[in-house]
């Protein structure tokens, strides 16, 4: 039987037409992006751009074409009224009057781009509110739970696109003979429970208490508390470390540490911490901050950041009973 493709997926899925063409869009931009990273070095896109980002970061050349592609793709399929971007300060107006608002981060794990490890685009569409423009950043602030679809492209050995619309996640693979994204993993869901979490081992001289604690009972293995061995993963690029978790199970940290104590965290909240929080409970799993679930923050800040603890809902339950 053959697999059905992404546009099958969406026309079955009872979405407003206005929705399925902006998945259909974003998915072309990735397909495009896709091929752009494949070539690397051919096409003369590894390197730094010499520009940094609103974060104060360094950006790479990738990072600065991932974000024009996705912009131009944002403007011109007609159903965007505003575009938010990690890279850049504010968001783009578009389309007036268009139903949706649409944040992204263009290029994660951009420390990975040089050295031909997976990377990857993540998505987050809102319904607009306010004027025909939305109000600026503004109309942007609103908890995750407001998003009516979130997603995710991987760039690896294969290229995938995970996707969630509110009724489960689905994950598509990039046919390269056909360019088409056909529906290869339709119901994926994290384990209850894991043997496995993924978090940068070298801040641990950095991390809060309860952080630390439940680490050293992993580390302890099947003598110690826990009374199972645990194996550690670590990718340095989201979309990869979370994918692993969303295609077998696992647990994915990157807490508040001491070198920034005044920051919440090192992730953005609204280009990483939403899309990635509603995949996650779509699949079956839990994702908090340390003490609430990322989906019901009441978001700030366009770049606000938060502590991101995300995965198997056992040991997630178990990194909240240490927190609180």
């Amino acid at each position: 039987m053959t697999a059905q493709t992404l546009k099958e997926f969406l026309e079955e899925s009872g979405q407003p037409v206005a929705l399925r063409v902006l998945i259909e869009a974003v998915s072309d931009s990735c397909r495009s992006i896709s091929a752009l990273v494949a070539r690397g070095a051919l096409a003369d896109v590894l390197g730094a751009a010499g520009t940094g980002n609103v974060q104060g970061e360094e950006q790479k050349t990738l990072d600065v074409l991932c974000n024009d592609e996705m912009m131009t793709m944002a403007k011109a399929c007609g159903v965007v009224a505003g575009a938010a971007s990690e890279e850049e300060e504010h968001p783009a107006l578009l389309t007036a009057g268009a139903p949706y608002l649409l944040l992204f981060d263009p290029l994660d794990g951009s420390s990975n781009i040089d050295v031909n490890v997976s990377i990857g685009t993540i998505f987050s569409v809102l319904p607009r509110q306010g004027g025909p423009d939305g109000d600026g950043d503004a109309s942007f602030l609103r908890p995750g739970r407001d998003q009516v679809a979130a997603g995710y492209a991987i760039y690896g050995p294969q290229t995938m696109l995970v996707l969630t619309l509110g009724a489960g996640v689905a994950g598509f693979t990039l046919d390269p003979p056909t360019g088409q994204w056909l529906l290869t993993s339709p119901a994926m869901r994290i384990p209850a429970t894991t043997g496995e979490f993924a978090i940068n081992m070298s801040n641990m001289r950095h991390w809060a208490d309860p952080v630390r604690g439940y680490v050293e009972a992993c580390l302890a293995g099947a003598t110690g508390e826990r009374g199972k061995d645990f194996n550690m993963r670590w990718i340095a690029c989201m979309v990869a470390d979370v994918h692993r978790v969303l295609s077998r199970g696992g647990v994915f940290l990157y807490p508040w540490d001491k070198r920034e104590p005044s920051k919440p965290g090192k992730l953005r909240l609204m280009y990483e911490g939403n899309p990635m929080s509603f995949l996650v409970e779509q699949a079956g799993g839990r994702a908090i901050d340390g003490t609430q679930n990322i989906l019901d923050i009441q978001p700030s800040a366009l770049h606000q950041r938060v502590s991101v603890m995300l995965g198997c809902s056992e040991e997630v339950d178990l990194l909240e009973t240490a927190h609180r």
